[in-house]
C-alpha cells in the first residue's frame, strides 16, 4: 500500500503544481473535457476524492469550496485521502464496487491516479502549461485502465480514438481516453 500511497503523492502534487499555476484569468478555459471549464475540472478531482472517501464511510473533511479557492479546495480532499492512505488499516478498507470488491487503496490507485494523470494532461492544454505525463506513470496507466474493463473506461471517459501512426506512449494513452494530443 505505500506504492499507492507514494504514486497518489507524487500525481496529486504534479496536479497541485497545475492548479498552482492558472493564471487570474484562466480559470473558464475550456478543458479538452468539453462540458468543463478548468474550475469545473478541478471540482470534478475534488468531487471524486470525496466520493472515494465517502464509500469507506469517511466524511469528507470541511474546506474551502472550488469557487472559493481550487488549490484549497483540491489540497484539503488530497490531504485526507493521502493521510488515509498512509494509514494500513484505512487504506485495507473494503466496499462492493461496480467492478467488484475493493480496498480504499485500489479504489484510489485505479481511479483517482487514473484521474491526476488524465486530468492534469486536460488541466494543462487548458492553461498552455506543460503536458507531460511521467514517463514512469504511463505503464501503471495502461495496467490500472486495463483493470477496469473497457466498459468500465468508457463511462469515465470518451471514445476511443486514433492516434497517429507514429504516437508515443503518452499520445497513444490519451487516445486511448478519447484525447487527441
Amino acid at each position: 500500500m505505500a506504492e499507492v500511497a507514494d504514486r497518489y503523492r507524487r500525481l496529486s502534487d504534479v496536479f497541485a503544481s497545475r492548479i498552482e499555476a492558472v493564471a487570474p484569468d484562466g480559470w473558464d478555459a475550456i478543458t479538452p473535457c468539453p462540458d468543463w471549464n478548468v474550475r469545473d475540472l478541478i471540482g470534478h478531482v475534488v468531487e471524486m476524492n470525496q466520493i472515494h472517501l465517502g464509500l469507506v464511510g469517511r466524511k469528507p473533511r470541511r474546506g474551502p469550496t472550488v469557487d472559493e479557492d481550487p488549490l484549497g479546495a483540491f489540497l484539503t480532499t488530497r490531504d485526507q485521502a493521502q493521510e488515509d492512505l498512509e494509514d494500513p488499516a484505512k487504506a485495507a478498507v473494503e466496499f462492493d464496487s461496480r467492478f467488484g470488491r475493493w480496498s480504499f487503496a485500489q479504489a484510489i490507485d485505479r481511479g483517482m491516479c487514473v484521474d491526476l494523470a488524465v486530468h492534469g494532461w486536460d488541466l494543462s492544454q487548458a492553461t498552455g502549461q506543460d503536458d507531460s505525463i511521467d514517463p514512469d506513470v504511463l505503464p501503471y496507466l495502461w495496467r490500472s485502465i486495463e483493470s477496469i474493463g473497457e466498459e468500465g473506461i468508457r463511462f469515465g471517459f470518451g471514445p476511443a480514438l486514433d492516434p497517429p501512426a507514429d504516437a508515443d506512449e503518452q499520445t497513444r494513452l490519451l487516445a486511448y481516453l478519447g484525447r487527441r494530443a
